[in-house]
């Protein structure tokens, strides 16, 4: 017995990180526990563990008494007295018992209850030892696939990357090495879960604070980032020592920092630009290569009004709205685009003829013709492409989103 006890100390530790004196806790309580099961809830019961031979020592405590009611927790005081000289009546006294006397059928409850025991230190054991990296880079291998969910081996534990935290396209398949940012770590009945992402604009952050090392050191900083993963990420970076060209230092030489951090993304593009307090001028390094004119500040509601030329508006808005939203997001202000038209004025003019011709499919309203158009959405053409989560990020609630692309489903068919 006292080998088996040893030999589970000497593996917990070594190979799990359980303290001994943890395991000698939850061994001895778990025989305490078991061995009541087996003899009765009135048995008292105390048991020691040497932590360097696990030697296995258990008593019986008994209330010493004058008249026994219950044997297996009492003792008279006159066999009180021939194992101990001297104990008085409401004293307690151990008396030393065999640990093989309790029972087949408590060691298999103790064994059932260290399993528990074990399991639980093994829980707590992996939330402290995870806790600290949330936010950061973790690296894996790909073990298995549940569903549409990949299962990372970090070494000491499983890691879910869900479907929603991979980026679009990327294919992995077991064996594959991968780097991922540890998300959170989530109560579940199983234990602590390590969730996973490489969606998250974070990602991206960590990435280049390894990969650049005058982010490492704080010379050059990252003051904003906006990412649609899979496709393009917008960041900007500034520097207070003036001999430090910060978005060519994110760069490298040759695009040597950079590359390397698209490849890591699967090819994802991504911008690099100079950050500025004054929202003006960062609009003006955010939308390159777009010029962007007529500029207008609603600093009350947080939106900028501005055009571009007609050769521009397609640049300026991108794929899906994708620059416009990307851009909206690195300043986190709203952008309201139009075509130049000559002055104010026109410009006006023509934001109002937008939303009088998305008012044309039946079921949208005033406002949200005006959001849409807000956003470049200013024709039944540019809803091509355009789906609910696209509409949710322009501020409109998934109930409205759904009702919007539905009203323009039915109107095409018409």
């Amino acid at each position: 017995m006292s080998n088996e006890i040893l030999s589970v100390l000497q593996y917990m530790e070594k190979e799990k990180g359980i303290p001994r004196e943890d395991m000698i806790s939850a061994i001895a309580g778990a025989i305490i526990t078991a061995a009541q099961k087996g003899f009765g809830p009135s048995q008292n019961l105390k048991v020691d563990i040497d932590p360097k031979t696990g030697s296995l020592k258990a008593w019986n405590l008994l209330a010493v008494v004058d008249s026994v009611s219950d044997p297996a927790s009492e003792i008279h005081i006159e066999k009180a007295r021939a194992i101990k000289p001297g104990i008085q009546i409401g004293e307690t006294i151990e008396k030393e018992i065999d640990p093989s006397h309790l029972g087949r059928i408590a060691a298999q409850a103790a064994k059932q209850a260290i399993v528990q025991r074990i399991r639980q230190f093994e829980k707590d054991r992996l939330y402290e030892d995870f806790k600290s990296s949330i936010g950061d880079i973790v690296s894996g291998v790909v073990r298995r696939r549940d569903r549409s969910d990949l299962f990372i081996d970090l070494g000491k534990t499983e890691a879910i990357l869900p479907a929603k935290e991979r980026i679009p396209g990327e294919e992995y398949a077991p064996g594959d090495r991968i780097r991922c940012l540890l998300l959170n770590i989530e109560s579940t009945p199983r234990g602590p879960e390590l969730i996973l992402t490489r969606s998250h604009p974070t990602f991206v952050k960590r990435l280049f604070e390894l990969e650049v090392s005058e982010i490492a050191d704080g010379t050059v900083t990252i003051e904003g980032i906006a990412r649609e993963a899979g496709y393009r990420t917008k960041i900007a970076v500034q520097t207070h020592d003036p001999k430090v060209d910060p978005v060519g230092a994110c760069v490298g030489a040759r695009g040597a920092r950079v590359k390397t951090i698209v490849r890591e993304l699967g090819g994802e593009k991504i911008d690099i630009v100079r950050y500025f307090a004054d929202p003006r001028k960062m609009l003006e390094e955010a939308i390159a290569p777009a010029v962007p004119k007529n500029i207008r500040v609603d600093e009350a509601n947080r939106r900028i009004y501005f055009e571009v030329a007609e050769e521009d508006l397609s640049i300026a808005i991108g794929r899906k709205g994708q620059n416009a939203k990307l851009t909206s997001k690195l300043l986190g202000w709203r952008l309201d685009i139009g075509k130049e038209s000559g002055g104010e004025v026109q410009f006006e003019e023509r934001l109002q003829r937008a939303v009088e011709g998305i008012n044309q499919i039946p079921g949208i309203s005033d406002d949200e013709a005006q959001i849409l158009v807000n956003n470049g959405i200013t024709s039944i053409e540019a809803f091509e492409g355009v789906n609910v989560g696209d509409l949710v990020d322009l501020g409109f609630t998934e109930d409205q989103a759904n009702n919007i692309i539905a009203k323009v489903k039915a109107f095409r068919k018409n």
